[in-house]
């Protein structure tokens, strides 16, 4: 191309997504802070992430978010919407059944989805099936997509029933319900290294693993992401950890559970990008892209280094 500049030369890939982060906040329940996003953001550059999602927010951001030119990409579902009772003190919004597909409805045609928190607690009473279905038309028909927080397996059926856009963990989902989500286009963002890492936390105590609740949905996260592939559905890679920057633990997490390391790059760069709409390597793409000095596929290790970033057709200083 006339006027173009040799950047780097080496194994290039579109640029990294990171499809599950929420930037901005250094601990649950805080406000959003514009500082501590442009350090999260810059984080997500420097592991080669140049387009990120993020199902839920502190707050709604600054007008530059996902906008500045040193910056990833972004799409985002605004403050999380949960229901009385549930999810982090100071966080979201908790609209009464009867107003919550209204609600996320409203956020989705402002930033093109919406985030519900569809279970929380054991204990605690999920979604009804008919709200969240009403929630997926409503958010459907402002062209916008609707993905939920779901960690156990009732609220998992009540999404699949509902057919939303994307399930955010999926831990618990009945395996069964796999082929039903390929079929309508539900994806699965496992968190998988978020999840494994807690539950060794949990296993570190015999008797607290014993205890825990959250010990045989997180034992099974593996397998059922490894299913979710096999089944045909779109896994996506998201970290949904602080310090924000680690897509590389995902991917390595993703081939640990039984992924190709091809089909678990393509879950943070390529397949996530065209799930999220964005093209990869073609003509007329976003120039977005990471270059490493060899092929990751067959040595992991080289996410941890990437030699250049680009993104919006600049190589990153």
């Amino acid at each position: 191309m006339p006027g173009a500049e040799l950047v780097a030369e080496g194994w290039i890939l579109p640029g990294l997504v990171d499809a599950h982060t929420h930037p901005g906040a250094e601990a649950p329940g805080q406000p959003l802070d514009a500082g501590v996003l442009k350090a999260d953001l810059q984080a997500h550059l420097d592991s080669g992430v140049t387009l990120i999602r993020a199902p839920g927010l502190a707050g709604d951001p600054p007008d530059w978010f996902g906008q500045a030119e040193d910056s990833p990409r972004a799409f985002h579902a605004g403050p999380w919407i949960a229901q009385h009772g549930q999810f982090m003190d100071g966080w979201g919004r908790r609209p009464e059944h009867a107003d919550l597909p209204a609600v996320a409805a409203e956020q989705a045609a402002r930033t093109g989805w919406a985030k519900v928190v569809i279970d929380w607690k054991l204990s605690d009473p999920v979604v009804p099936v008919d709200v969240l279905r009403e929630a997926v038309r409503q958010v459907h028909a402002v062209g916008g997509r609707l993905a939920v927080h779901s960690q156990h397996s009732a609220g998992g059926a009540v999404a699949v029933e509902a057919g939303v856009d994307s399930i955010e963990h999926g831990m618990g989902l009945d395996p069964a319900l796999l082929p039903r989500m390929a079929a309508q286009g539900t994806a699965l963002t496992p968190t998988l290294a978020a999840i494994t890492g807690a539950l060794a936390q949990i296993n570190a105590d015999p008797e607290r693993s014993k205890r825990s609740w959250y010990a045989p949905g997180a034992s099974a996260h593996a397998g059922l992401t490894a299913a979710a592939v096999e089944a045909g559905v779109t896994v996506l890679a998201g970290t949904d950890t602080r310090p924000h920057g680690g897509i590389a633990l995902e991917i390595r997490s993703l081939v640990a559970a039984g992924l190709s390391p091809h089909t678990a790059l393509a879950a943070a760069s390529w397949s996530a990008r065209a799930y999220l709409g964005l093209p990869g390597l073609v003509d007329g793409a976003p120039a977005d892209a990471v270059v490493f000095d060899a092929d990751p596929r067959t040595d992991l290790s080289q996410l941890d280094k990437p030699q250049a970033v680009i993104i919006r057709g600049r190589r990153r200083a």
